[in-house]
């Protein structure tokens, strides 16, 4: 069982979300690793390591079950990174909203990358913070939708910090300022996209900070043409830390998860 879903995705907008309650054998503590700038292919790989793990747990524990013995319980990770100028493809992308051939990918110092995510084409690099949450939704909740909610809800409370409104837009997963319906300048400050194998997620959000925007003029964001793209340093008017941001959003998400950052 795996469900894609990422930019473009018709789901309900919600204005509030429900912190899920504990029930017997889940682990909501996150393993939350700063891995700082790194380059994508590696980041990739690691994703596809954790997840690989967690889903041999998960079996095993079913076989457990099925013998009555003793299970183990599964972990959930969270990798916030910065990643060197890259373009990335959805499985459902088309490859024509890339507008850059590989010479011109190379005169910008950008790499580009086919990947198993839904959705169409985005662009992360540095000063932009990625988030790659490996979690088990049999920790939490069994819904994809909902957990994208979730995701949403934590970029829009740490926006709030800097006095951003922001919020979703119908049939049009991430965050975007200037959402309301008839609003003159719709633009997306976070996108999302992601994988589900088993329960078990991987890929994540991508908010912009201090991210260079000219590299969104070489492709057509999320397949998104006709609305702009946007950062918190150009909102608020000055640069802000990267860390600063990334320490805010895990408070939230770990209070709309319910979870705690497990010691390191």
């Amino acid at each position: 069982m795996d469900f894609l879903s990422a930019c473009a995705t018709p789901t309900p907008v919600t204005h509030s979300v429900v912190t899920p309650a504990v029930t017997l054998g889940q682990n909501r503590k996150i393993q939350v690793r700063r891995l700082g700038l790194v380059p994508y292919e590696p980041t990739w790989e690691l994703q596809e390591q954790l997840l690989a793990s967690t889903l041999a747990i998960k079996a095993s524990n079913r076989e457990a079950q099925e013998a009555d013995a003793p299970t183990q319980g599964t972990p959930n990770y969270l990798l916030l990174c910065e990643h060197p100028h890259v373009y990335t493809l959805g499985k459902s992308g088309k490859p024509e909203h890339l507008l850059l051939d590989e010479a011109s990918l190379a005169e910008h110092g950008a790499t580009f990358h086919r990947i198993n995510r839904g959705g169409d084409i985005t662009y992360h690099g540095p000063g932009q913070l990625v988030g790659y949450p490996i979690f088990d939704l049999d920790n939490f909740f069994t819904d994809i939708h909902r957990y994208l909610r979730v995701l949403e809800e934590a970029v829009i409370h740490t926006l709030a910090e800097y006095g951003l409104v922001a919020g979703r837009i119908a049939g049009l997963t991430g965050v975007w300022l200037d959402f309301e319906e008839g609003a003159a300048n719709p633009r997306k400050i976070c996108a999302m996209g992601v994988k589900c194998s088993r329960w078990v997620t991987m890929h994540g959000f991508a908010l912009n900070v201090n991210t260079d925007l000219a590299y969104f003029s070489h492709i057509v964001p999320c397949g998104i043409a006709d609305k702009a793209v946007t950062s918190l340093q150009q909102e608020v008017g000055h640069p802000v830390a990267l860390s600063e941001v990334q320490e805010r959003l895990l408070q939230h998400l770990t209070t709309l998860f319910g979870a705690e950052v497990q010691p390191e």
